[in-house]
């Protein structure tokens, strides 16, 4: 199995990269995003530490099941080699209505095949109301590339 663009990554190839992840991620289907990461990937997402597909379906599954109405936004932060620095914001709420403000950085790194082996995800979240939010699904075509907001 392998999953294009193939490292080494150039600023183009390592921008679809980043815009593949967030298209994935957005439709919050833990199959579909966990078959972009080996058998074996190895991820910090805050606190947790998750081995290989099996658990990071389970961990997805739970992330999804908790942050409802989940939008995603990445932007290529830099690149070398096998590996690409992302920065990132979504917006969610909980089951008591609270809706949030995650942002941060990932680090990737990824096999010669184009799957993600590690993945670190450094993450902080800000409560916001209803009305502050600024991601609402998916990104239109027209916005892609389009840097973040800042926070």
């Amino acid at each position: 199995m392998s999953r294009p663009p193939f490292p080494p990554f150039d600023e183009q190839t390592a921008a679809q990269k980043v815009q593949a992840a967030e298209d994935a991620w957005n439709t919050r289907d833990p199959e579909r995003v966990a078959l972009a990461y080996t058998e074996d990937s190895v991820w910090r997402n805050r606190d947790r530490h998750v081995v290989g597909r099996a658990q990071i379906v389970e961990f997805l599954r739970e992330k999804w099941a908790r942050e409802l109405d989940y939008a995603l936004r990445k932007e290529l932060w830099g690149f070398r080699g096998n590996r690409i620095a992302v920065r990132f914001q979504y917006e969610c709420h909980d089951s008591a209505g609270q809706w949030w403000r995650s942002y941060g950085n990932e680090l990737w790194e990824f096999t010669d095949d184009g799957l993600m082996r590690r993945r670190e995800a450094s993450i902080n979240d800000v409560p916001i109301t209803e009305a502050e939010r600024r991601i609402i699904g998916p990104r239109p075509d027209g916005e892609r590339g389009r840097p973040l907001p800042v926070f």
